[in-house]
């Protein structure tokens, strides 16, 4: 796995924390509206990421794969493949 794809999938790993956690928070604290802001601007950015990488290196989720197109969920590496 090349270094500027390692980067950006920690990238995406990290956003998708934040987002996942305000996500939580806002069970409990649903008229926070700075944790709103926070949740909306992370998903975004989960996003913008995530389209980036598809685009570079192929799917991340089996939902990526543009209709037409080869079966290239498979082509990448496997979880246990990639050197951290």
């Amino acid at each position: 796995m090349l270094r500027e794809q390692l980067e950006l999938l920690n990238n995406i790993k990290a956003v998708e924390f934040t987002a996942l956690e305000l996500n939580l928070y806002l069970d409990t604290h649903p008229t926070d509206q700075r944790a709103i802001m926070d949740y909306n601007a992370s998903v975004q950015e989960w996003e913008r990421l995530r389209a980036i990488y598809v685009e570079k290196y192929g799917p991340l989720l089996p939902t990526d794969i543009v209709e037409g197109s080869s079966w290239r969920w498979i082509e990448g590496p496997w979880p246990w493949e990639i050197d951290y």
